[in-house]
């Protein structure tokens, strides 16, 4: 029994006042008739015990309702909203277009071209990556649109292979090459070519459709910059 309880029940006998006249006669009716009396104080008896289990029966559907709004409140407040994305993310909804391009940014520049050395049946797509300062991060993809014929050959860069992750996959429409500077790695200032190789069907081949994006950091002061263009 909880110490509300006890104090309801302590006020309730304290406001009794008893009443003599019926105390009186209730003796005599219960020397008169035993059966009956004990049948009334087993009414008496009942009505005691059942006011408190309904006291306490409310004082638990309370304490349940209440809890369950301080569940609901809790979880609410825990939960966060997703964080938002990095500037350099390399996961973007709207791939760049050529018609959108942007070349420089800050301390990055770039440049995307068809190399002279390709034929009527495969090709080389450069992207010249021009540095200001030394890069702490790097991140460059090259799309080639899956035209007819499209093939990955191979793929190669002026940087160390092992100062990158590289990826060469389809997605949606593209054949993409992604090279990632791994941590702790740089890229120094200067002017570094990140160059992708496909087949392709047999005649001249339109780049009107290939694109490149680069994101890297910059410099002591870890500027963020992004630049991306066309082959056009």
């Amino acid at each position: 029994m909880t110490d509300e309880l006890r104090g309801l029940l302590r006020e309730s006998a304290e406001a009794h006042q008893p009443d003599r006249a019926r105390m009186l006669a209730r003796v005599e009716r219960g020397t008169a008739r035993p059966g009956t009396a004990r049948r009334s104080r087993d009414r008496e008896r009942t009505r005691a015990l059942s006011w408190p289990r309904i006291v306490l029966a409310t004082l638990a559907t309370a304490g349940t309702l209440t809890a369950s709004a301080l569940m609901v409140v809790d979880v609410d407040a825990v939960h966060d909203p997703d964080p938002p994305r990095s500037p350099s993310a390399v996961g973007r909804a709207v791939p760049p277009t050529a018609a959108g391009s942007r070349t420089e940014d800050g301390p990055l520049g770039a440049d995307g071209s068809v190399d002279p050395h390709s034929n009527a049946y495969w090709a080389q797509s450069n992207v010249t990556l021009k540095a200001g300062e030394p890069l702490t991060a790097l991140v460059v993809e090259l799309r080639i649109a899956l035209t007819e014929g499209v093939k990955d050959t191979g793929n190669w860069r002026t940087r160390p292979a092992a100062d990158f992750d590289l990826s060469a996959r389809q997605e949606g429409g593209f054949l993409v090459y992604r090279w990632t500077l791994k941590p702790g790695r740089t890229v120094p200032a200067g002017e570094h070519v990140f160059a992708g190789q496909y087949d392709h069907a047999t005649g001249g081949r339109d780049a009107k459709d290939d694109t490149y994006r680069i994101d890297a950091t910059a410099g002591a002061a870890e500027r963020g910059a992004a630049v991306w263009g066309g082959f056009a």
